[in-house]
Formats: structure tokens, sequence, C-alpha cells
């Protein structure tokens, strides 16, 4: 359910607005982007895990309020962010 450090890292190169930059909005999107894919994959098969379900809702959120303040901030750069991650809104 939880990411690698080696995939975190590979992350954080990929989506890093400066070198060195690892708390910008599109890195923490980023990984929660990944935790959710993991986490939805887990539901496949664990149905009635809902202490896991809780955390994901929790993590869509926060991902939703950090897209939010992006989109705020620079419009161009939350476009970017949604079409690179695959996110669709």
């Amino acid at each position: 359910m939880s990411i690698s450090p080696a995939r975190k890292q590979e992350l954080i190169k990929e989506y890093a607005v400066k070198p060195d930059d690892t708390g910008s909005p599109e890195v923490q999107v980023a990984i929660l982007t990944e935790r959710i894919t993991n986490l939805t994959e887990h539901f496949q098969d664990h149905k009635k895990d809902n202490h896991s379900r809780r955390g994901l809702l929790k993590m869509v959120s926060q991902r939703r309020r950090l897209l939010d303040y992006v989109k705020g901030k620079n419009e161009e750069r939350y476009q970017d962010l949604i079409k690179r991650l695959g996110i669709r809104r």
C-alpha cells in the first residue's frame, strides 16, 4: 500500500520544480496520487477493509486541497500537473 523509497525518489525527481525540491505541491500531489493508486488496487482484493478506505478518502481530500491551491496560484501549472498525472477533472 505504501510506496518504496526508490519509487518516491523517482517521483520527486520527475515532478520537482527546482533541484533538491521535496515539498512543492507538485511533488506532494504526485506522491499522493501514487499512494491513492496503490490503495485503489488493494481494494480490488480487500473490499471490506474500511479502515484503509478512510485513509484513502483522507488522501483524496488532501490531494484535492493541494490541487486547489496550485490552481489558485497558477492555472497553467495546475493544467500541466493534472495532465501529467492523468487526473481527470
